[in-house]
């Protein structure tokens, strides 16, 4: 019956040119939140929507906006800016920007959009803003900075405003920027909150921007299902750590694309530093560089350039554990005071590709945390799995985790131990605590310096600097080389002899005998708790 009464795209009265982009982009059916949303949307409702990461969300109130803006066209005599699209994040608005790109395919004559969220010059958006496209997007604060400098007028014309993300936009501080922002809009304008949760920052939301909504609260857990999305713990303190994911990546019982959770930036270029003692190529998603590099590592994972990205969530940039740290010895770290780009987010929103397994290096800080992680993966109809490593320290925030996950899905058990035979790569540990005590806080320092110089070479605005001062361009180019950490080309080969019993290839089996040991089958008995999960890891 449930198939019988699904909406189809083409039962929604939508433009022939947006279904033939719908068709192009392949998809064959609306989402549950697009079936339900869209028509809403098109009767010009005000909807607060809310669904899980990865549900569709983005292209549920794009298609309505695109929808109304051709509508508009056929009785409009004039150009003029037609809807507003906030997202809290650079990187969440160039994901809206293209998917919109992509939507338009057909119609990119009738409706035009353009982003300004990035730190770019202004008079260069300016000159964009004056050609008047149908649709804006950006962050809250860029718009309002452009209306306030007059550069932009959106009280006369703007038909839809929609905020993504609204869950994160109190967050990340645009509480005010919105009050005022809406002060140069006009009284009546169709809106749209889009959310992951319905937390109190978005009920607060909901008052000042909507007007008579229609909620959509899907039935729908938070997570994909578990036959979809696995999820693994593994007790294990630092060194280990290391051990454990050194093996898992060289024995490939990891494989496809996979994002790598920590709590710091610092911690990222230490994995990264690690990694690439033994050939293993990663790149870093730092929220201190600028939004076009970030945006350029998120595209060269997804174009498989690197299978392994390491990334940091906002919320641990914000406050690692509420701000300050208890280091080993027991005594309290202070937060890190570097700055950092508040219009950055990494386990939320951003569109990372056929992403294969997530794996928690470092436990998230809270069970939102966790599920927005989790939500890198098994999008769509894909499949994935998620790998938490669990130090001590960390049981009581994967506790409550396992108690979050278990009432999501009706006292079904989902967090399963992952069992690995830790004494059967003995040899993986020897090597994996040097190469880890290697990387120093002076490698990571050196190791970031070396990225930040390196972005400045390529930094288009400041080539005409470098043009007039050409003595500091060569003070720059000719800085001392950073020795970070000393690659040894042998740690890169896995020799025979550190390969567990069951995977190594000594030739072929000898024929069993009355008299022979059974010693190498007990081994391979050992080792299947590994071998057996390589295929619950890795995806299909």
């Amino acid at each position: 019956m449930s198939e019988e009464k699904k909406v189809m795209f083409h039962e929604m009265e939508l433009d022939d040119r947006l279904l033939k982009a719908i068709s192009q982009l392949g998809w064959p059916h609306p989402t549950l939140i697009q079936e339900t949303a869209i028509p809403l949307l098109l009767e010009g409702k005000d909807v607060l929507m809310r669904a899980r990461t990865g549900s569709g969300k983005t292209a549920a109130f794009t298609i309505p906006v695109i929808q109304k803006i051709l509508n508009l066209k056929n009785t409009s005599t004039h150009q003029c800016i037609r809807a507003l699209i906030l997202s809290p994040s650079k990187e969440l608005c160039g994901q809206i920007t293209s998917v919109v790109g992509h939507l338009t395919l057909k119609c990119a004559r009738e409706v035009r959009c353009i982003d300004i969220s990035s730190n770019g010059d202004m008079q260069i958006q300016k000159s964009l803003l004056a050609d008047k496209p149908d649709i804006v997007v950006s962050t809250p604060s860029r718009v309002l900075a452009h209306l306030k400098a007059n550069n932009v007028r959106l009280k006369e014309d703007i038909a839809m405003l929609v905020v993504d993300e609204a869950d994160l936009v109190f967050s990340f501080g645009y509480e005010n920027e919105i009050k005022e922002l809406l002060e140069h809009l006009p009284k009546i304008f169709q809106a749209v909150l889009a959310s992951a949760t319905l937390s109190d920052d978005v009920l607060s939301l909901k008052k000042i921007v909507l007007r008579n909504p229609v909620t959509l609260k899907l039935e729908e857990p938070e997570l994909a299902p578990s036959s979809q999305l696995k999820h693994y713990h593994l007790f294990a303190e630092e060194d280990d750590k290391a051990a454990i994911l050194y093996a898992l990546l060289k024995l490939n019982l990891i494989r496809g694309k996979t994002i790598i959770f920590v709590r710091t930036v610092d911690r990222c270029y230490k994995l990264k530093l690690y990694l690439e003692q033994f050939k293993i190529g990663s790149c870093v998603l730092n929220s201190e560089l600028p939004a076009a590099v970030r945006c350029m590592s998120v595209e060269q994972f997804n174009r498989g350039r690197y299978q392994i990205i390491v990334a940091s969530d906002e919320k641990a940039l914000e406050e690692p554990d509420g701000g300050m740290m208890l280091e080993e010895t027991g005594k309290k770290k202070q937060k890190s005071k570097r700055r950092k780009d508040k219009e950055s987010g990494v386990s939320r929103g951003i569109d990372f590709q056929h992403v294969s397994n997530v794996i928690n290096f470092d436990f998230p800080l809270d069970v939102t945390a966790y599920v927005h992680r989790a939500g890198r993966t098994a999008r769509g109809t894909s499949q994935g799995s998620v790998l938490s490593f669990v130090s001590i320290r960390e049981k009581p925030l994967m506790n409550a985790v396992k108690e979050h996950l278990t009432k999501c899905f009706n006292g079904q058990k989902v967090l399963q131990k992952y069992s690995f035979a830790l004494d059967e790569v003995e040899g993986f540990r020897y090597r994996s605590r040097d190469a880890w005590r290697a990387v120093t806080r002076v490698a990571v320092r050196e190791a970031r310096l070396s990225e930040i110089r390196r972005e400045l070479l390529n930094c288009k605005r400041l080539q005409g600097y470098f043009e007039e001062n050409p003595t500091d361009l060569a003070a720059l180019k000719r800085d001392k080389a950073l020795h970070t950490v000393r690659l040894q080309p042998q740690l890169a080969h896995v020799p025979e002899y550190l390969l567990p019993a069951a995977l190594r290839t000594d030739g072929p089996e000898p024929e069993p005998t009355t008299d022979a040991p059974p010693a190498k089958k007990k081994k391979q008995q050992n080792y299947g708790s590994v071998k057996r999960h390589k295929y619950q890891v890795r995806i299909h």
